[in-house]
């Protein structure tokens, strides 16, 4: 799985180009299915070749567009490593894509922005976790959802615990024993390590390892409030812990052996976790909107909720799925334009104020209809 960056999203948001182009596929993740993705992929830039040509572009220039994503056709093990979902930004200047946990419809877009409300679902602020899966063996940082679980690409971070040693690392510094909590959903319970407490030099290194894991989850989720839940040996967990930088790693973790579990073994323990917090940060941001509702510091107004998204005063967002609001927004003059049938150039306002207001580091509720704040399509708590 691909991970998108609060920098992605920027970049993305705000990139204006006559051909913008957003492609959005299902693909799989195994089996016989998965082999019809490349050739799906095929045939959707086959689309997108014969609707930018019948906009009056030249071949030579309708080619060089589809140079980029034409090149992962010839990519076997970009099609052998996919997720549930796959999407494609690119124009004459960016090529960018991502495998997500997300079964999206075939869609391709093509107007002077690229199109990214299908992404709300795994960007809003109650969609999304991670865990953080530690042992002296091998480290992994997964992305979770509701119903799917990916592993994240960490990068050159060392991925086990020996690489921080210059001279080997000294074995046996754990020892084994039973958990009872790893089999709490159930089942027999497994081996973990755990034991004495590692000897000063030894915490020296793990303290070493921790910091570089440390620098790259915070860089990685940067700009994101999604929880982070810890997985392993128990005793690493307070070391771990010193080392945090990240201000939403929780405090219950997965104690166990990360080693014997597949990425699947994770999610339902994980999210018994994650599901009590995010409910609670939900209702709190329906409490506060009630609370302040007639002050001033609440809107459920679609224009006023753009204009507060773009200067970054939405603190809490609550917005409607499957419900598009056309206009248009000009930043210049602070003036925002609301039409009931999409015009030439019109955006869906309701994605605006969503990305918007991620990008500006507030949260972001993505509910049906029926319960947003006051019955409204966009409902928003305000910043002082």
């Amino acid at each position: 799985m691909d991970l998108i960056t609060m920098e992605n999203l920027r970049e993305i948001s705000t990139i204006r180009s006559p051909w913008c182009i957003s492609l959005f596929m299902p693909t799989h993740r195994a089996g016989r299915e998965m082999e019809q993705d490349p050739i799906r992929f095929k045939n959707l830039l086959r689309k997108v070749e014969e609707q930018l040509l019948a906009r009056d572009l030249r071949l030579p220039e309708v080619q060089e567009i589809l140079k980029e994503p034409r090149r992962l056709l010839q990519d076997k093990n970009f099609w052998q490593c996919q997720s549930d979902g796959l999407v494609v930004f690119f124009s004459k200047d960016l090529f960018l894509f991502f495998r997500l946990p997300v079964e999206f419809a075939e869609t391709t877009v093509i107007t002077d922005r690229f199109h990214v409300k299908p992404l709300l679902p795994v960007l809003a602020s109650d969609s999304a976790f991670y865990i953080l899966a530690l042992s002296q063996n091998q480290l992994r940082l997964l992305k979770g959802t509701r119903h799917s679980v990916d592993e994240v690409d960490l990068g050159d971070t060392p991925e086990t615990l020996a690489a921080t040693f210059p001279e080997g690392f000294p074995e046996k510094q754990l020892q084994s024993h039973t958990s009872r909590a790893a089999a709490a959903g159930g089942g027999t319970r497994t081996p973990l390590f755990h034991g004495h407490d590692p000897s000063e030099d030894t915490k020296k290194h793990i303290r070493k390892w921790f910091r570089t894991i440390d620098k790259a989850v915070t860089t990685l989720l940067s700009g994101t409030q999604a929880p982070l839940v810890l997985a392993g040996v128990d005793t690493l967990f307070p070391l771990y812990k010193e080392a945090n930088t990240y201000p939403h790693l929780e405090d219950e973790g997965i104690p166990g052996n990360p080693d014997e579990m597949k990425a699947e073994d994770f999610l339902p323990l994980a999210w018994t976790i994650v599901e009590p917090i995010f409910n609670q940060e939900r209702e709190a941001g329906f409490a506060r909107y009630q609370q302040l509702s007639g002050t001033g510091q609440t809107t459920a107004d679609v224009a006023e909720a753009v204009l507060a998204a773009h200067h970054g005063r939405i603190a809490v967002l609550f917005v409607a799925v499957g419900v598009q609001v056309w206009g248009r927004f000009d930043p210049e003059n602070n003036r925002v334009d609301l039409h009931e049938t999409p015009q030439p150039g019109d955006e869906d306002l309701l994605d605006f104020t969503a990305i918007q207001t991620l990008l500006k580091g507030g949260a972001v509720f993505v509910v049906s209809p029926e319960e947003v704040p006051d019955q409204a399509l966009v409902a928003a708590v305000l910043r002082h």
